[in-house]
């Protein structure tokens, strides 16, 4: 068989490899669109190894499509409210397997893994798989280090193992002083929300990705208010402490020398004070991920 043929029969193959696994994943994406369950559906890729031995030396360009595929998945599946990510990790990870170096798909990736529904697919264990995947394809990356520690602090709760990625992301070279800063957060006091405000203003200040920036800003909010209401229910109880009797309006705790003003939210809105002292933001869909005071406590 001479070289030409060969090239062909090669290309043609890759080809049909491709156009299957397009075809598949297009009817999944359009199953979810139209309120079937794409889970009912048996799921067929080819693995990142099998495109791989088949591109003819292009196995960069098909990685940046499957990369880009996800991204689009993603999209479509957040934009419909579907909660179901059935195939994000099977396309990141084909994406990677192409491309081990491909940065972009291990930390943005990752975020849209980890996230929480409704923002993200709610499969931290899946996104610390692809982030170890990373480290051990890019072992002088220490930023990838940080999105481990992320990840495990953030969505895992773990953290002891946010401790170690966070060290060991310390020792690479290059890496930043703070990766041993936040090392020793990790050790002395984990569940920290100044720790976690942190964290986000990292990632706010360092991903290229707006929809991980706009996350980031949400969450940056949310601790922010939370933060606020926590001082503003010691007031009350401070208040409770004095007269017997919680605060009516904010006029009563200004009168008391406990307030200056009427405190706002950080979107300038007067959080809401109730009759039992507690706290309240007025509109929580503004800040989706409050703590103790989450939209589903709002009542």
């Amino acid at each position: 068989m001479n070289g030409h043929r060969r090239v062909t029969i090669i290309g043609s193959i890759l080809l049909v490899v491709l156009f299957a696994g397009s075809i598949v994943g297009r009817r999944q994406i359009e199953k979810t669109r139209s309120g079937q369950n794409p889970q009912e559906d048996p799921l067929y890729l080819p693995s990142g190894k099998t495109v791989k031995r088949l591109s003819l030396g292009y196995s960069s360009l098909l990685a940046d499509i499957y990369w880009t595929r996800a991204v689009q998945y993603f999209g479509a599946q957040h934009m419909n409210g579907d909660k179901r990510y059935t195939l994000l990790y099977p396309l990141l990870d084909i994406a990677t397997d192409l491309d081990p170096q491909l940065i972009v798909g291990y930390e943005s990736g990752s975020i849209f893994l980890s996230q929480r529904v409704p923002e993200g697919a709610g499969q931290p264990d899946k996104a610390v798989a692809l982030v170890e995947k990373g480290i051990r394809e890019n072992p002088a990356y220490w930023r990838l280090y940080f999105t481990l520690g992320f990840i495990h602090y953030m969505d895992r709760h773990d953290y002891k193992a946010a401790q170690a990625a966070f060290e060991k992301g310390s020792e690479v070279p290059g890496a930043l002083p703070w990766m041993k800063v936040m090392a020793a957060r990790m050790a002395e006091k984990g569940d920290d929300p100044n720790t976690a405000a942190y964290l986000w203003k990292t990632i706010y200040d360092t991903t290229s990705d707006a929809s991980i920036k706009d996350s980031a800003a949400k969450h940056l909010l949310s601790l922010r208010a939370d933060a606020d209401m926590d001082e503003l229910e010691r007031r009350t109880q401070a208040y409770f402490s004095r007269f017997q009797t919680y605060p009516e309006t904010w006029d009563d705790l200004v009168r008391a020398g406990l307030l200056g003003g009427i405190p706002v939210d950080p979107n300038g809105s007067p959080y809401q004070l109730r009759l039992d002292g507690t706290v309240r933001v007025e509109d929580p869909r503004q800040f989706p991920y409050l703590e103790r005071h989450g939209p589903n406590k709002a009542k």
